[in-house]
């Protein structure tokens, strides 16, 4: 998973990356709520732990912000000192999906994370298929089934088309992307992404007709839709790309 933290202490966001790498995560560290904003707007993660007291600004306006302005419900797990019914009743009531007082215990914490992305259907489902009709992702051999027919998919285009299904909806980001399916890091350049996804809507077929749209939202990413065959496009910063 693509984790950010926004923590202002040095020593307690160090730990928490530690045990979130340990563990295959991906982090990405702020130390202050403008930062967060700021990179948000640019960029995706599958889950945000929020520190309340901050340089800048709160951590409850730093949800608020995101609940209002993310076009994705992203889980956000608080991690702060506050410990009063009342804070973690405003914590919740700004958007934060759950409430850990510190000190943070490491399994708690990947217990709820876990709990949190299971809510949010984030998890990597282990099992071999992949429904999205009229599409059928086989995992076993890297396949996908269309109206009957089967497409072969090169492995790293595979696992793309697999990211995208499984994330219909949802803006990513070139960096999200290219960390979760390359496993390489997001400051990266390259046009690998925009190669690999050019090359999955021509093989699938990914167009309206067949109730799929795979847009590039510029400056952004790519958001992989499922629609009616006459639903307009709702983004007007989004283009469908032909090529």
């Amino acid at each position: 998973m693509r984790i950010a933290i926004v923590e202002d202490e040095p020593v307690q966001a160090e730990l928490l990356q530690a045990w979130l790498q340990a563990e295959g995560n991906t982090c990405h560290v702020f130390h202050d709520g403008a930062s967060l904003l700021q990179a948000i707007k640019r960029d995706s993660f599958d889950l945000l732990i929020a520190d309340w007291e901050l340089p800048d600004l709160s951590g409850i306006e730093v949800v608020s912000r995101i609940r209002q302005e993310l076009d994705w419900p992203i889980p956000i797990l608080m991690a702060t000192n506050r410990d009063s019914e009342q804070d973690i009743v405003s914590g919740l009531k700004a958007g934060a999906d759950d409430y850990m007082i510190k000190p943070i215990r490491q399994q708690e914490l990947l217990a709820r994370m876990s709990a949190l992305l299971r809510r949010s259907s984030q998890t990597d489902a282990v099992e071999d298929i992949l429904e999205a009709p009229p599409y059928r992702l086989k995992r076993s051999d890297l396949s996908v089934n269309f109206c009957g027919e089967t497409v072969q998919l090169k492995t790293k285009e595979f696992m793309l088309a697999v990211f995208l299904f499984k994330n219909t909806g949802r803006l990513l980001s070139r960096g999200h992307i290219l960390e979760s399916v390359w496993g390489q890091r997001a400051d990266l350049n390259t046009r690998t992404i925009d190669q690999h996804i050019s090359r999955v809507r021509q093989k699938l077929n990914l167009n309206p007709e067949n109730g799929w749209r795979l847009s590039t939202v510029y400056g952004h990413g790519y958001r992989l839709e499922q629609i009616s065959p006459d639903k307009p496009n709702k983004d007007e910063l989004s283009k469908d790309e032909s090529t």
